[in-house]
């Protein structure tokens, strides 16, 4: 199957690069940027050099198409992938919350959606209790200060970054409206209600705590089942509002298309 990129941040470059190395039944058929003559020189470089092409072509090239760009341009991508009958692999996915258009337009075309688990664990735990009774779903999330620079939430309540000095409680609410307010920040948090009790009912604290050099996230789900709690310190990548487990869980994705063996749910 061939696979296109779209965009060419850390993510981006990651999967680029291990399609180059070499995923059974996957072959890159090109990317696509905002900075052209960037991508180009890194999709030259690569061991087989693959084409820059538009977002029309690169989706008639393509079986599967892989979103590794922001929420604002999934708008774009997302219909024309989905009205051409290809896969769609979504990291921007708090841009999917209140889209039952696309899924129908997914099914009308037969062809996924698909979600990696991104910079957190347990969706598969989330999804099996989902199953029964889910009372509650909650996650904490501390980044570095920097992190959350450029953020909506952030201009609109003038938090001066650079003068917090201590652990800082920045937002506290529904996944709903954390994605809207951190678009960049908190796509983990979107993953989580899609795969448990949805986001109006899914809750965020996000901290900002100066000198922290990992991203972590602690989820806490009750339920019939009982308790699950799970707790995550990811490296960040060169941007350091993307963790690496980002875009090594956005691999495991792809590998697992085509293996003969599947684990976990």
């Amino acid at each position: 199957m061939n696979v296109g990129v779209v965009g060419l941040g850390a993510i981006g470059r990651a999967v680029c690069r291990a399609l180059d190395e070499g995923i059974p039944g996957l072959r890159l058929s090109g990317a696509t940027a905002r900075d052209r003559e960037k991508a180009e020189r890194f999709l030259k470089g690569l061991r087989s050099p693959a084409p820059f092409l538009s977002l029309d072509d690169l989706i008639d090239a393509s079986g599967l198409v892989v979103e590794a760009s922001t929420q604002a341009h999934l708008e774009e991508i997302a219909p024309k992938t989905l009205k051409a009958g290809r896969d769609l692999v979504v990291l921007s996915c708090g841009g999917l919350l209140g889209r039952q258009d696309w899924v129908k337009l997914a099914q009308a075309n037969r062809c996924r959606i698909l979600v990696p688990s991104a910079a957190i664990a347990g969706l598969d735990g989330v999804k099996g209790a989902q199953v029964g009774t889910i009372s509650s779903v909650t996650m904490e999330t501390r980044k570095p200060p920097r992190g959350l620079s450029g953020a909506p939430w952030i201009e609109a309540q003038r938090i001066d970054l650079d003068r917090i000095t201590e652990e800082t409680l920045i937002f506290e609410g529904p996944a709903t409206e954390a994605c809207r307010a951190f678009p960049a920040n908190v796509n983990v948090l979107a993953a989580l209600s899609l795969a448990g009790i949805g986001p109006e009912k899914t809750r965020i604290k996000l901290y900002a705590v100066p000198g922290l050099t990992m991203n972590r996230h602690r989820i806490t789900v009750v339920g019939e089942f009982g308790r699950l709690a799970i707790e995550v310190e990811n490296v960040p990548s060169e941007n350091p509002r993307t963790g690496k487990l980002s875009y090594m869980s956005t691999i495991a994705l792809l590998r697992e298309l085509t293996a003969s063996l599947r684990v976990g749910t």
